[in-house]
């Protein structure tokens, strides 16, 4: 496989975990938004605890940053397919726990949490999942 055929599947990926992340929130909102909240009390705790999930992806990312960095230095030898298997490993497990600030927005919907926490928790999936693409830079 070419350098720009894994780049092309690492990109396609990328979405596929954007989409992932993001798509359970609206969902649940439609389908449990408009419903009587199970335990209001729990809306602003799971809020916290959707917030604090974005430090969950912290050492990922310093594992991600540094297989980056390997991958780089492995362009163009005979190290260069496990790198970028390696990358590929590390970047998913990133990914996943970058989804977790909004899939825990989306079970907050059935604790009554407002749409502005929602959006937010939304929003810092968006934005670490920003972290995980690949630079143009690399190849």
């Amino acid at each position: 496989m070419t350098r720009s055929q894994v780049k092309r599947r690492l990109a396609l990926a990328w979405w596929q975990y954007l989409a992932v992340g993001l798509v359970p929130l609206p969902i649940m909102a439609w389908a449990f938004g408009g419903g009587d909240a199970l335990m209001p009390v729990l809306a602003m705790p799971l809020f916290i605890a959707g917030a604090a999930s974005m430090f969950l992806s912290l050492p990922r990312f310093g594992a991600y940053k540094r297989a980056l960095i390997a991958t780089s230095k492995a362009l163009g030898t005979a190290q260069e397919p496990a790198a970028w298997i390696n990358l590929a490993q590390v970047r998913r497990m990133g990914m996943l726990y970058a989804c977790f600030p909004a899939w825990v927005g989306a079970l907050s919907v059935l604790v009554g949490l407002e749409a502005v926490p929602q959006v937010l928790l939304g929003l810092s999936t968006a934005v670490l999942l920003c972290l995980y693409r690949i630079s143009r830079h690399l190849g």
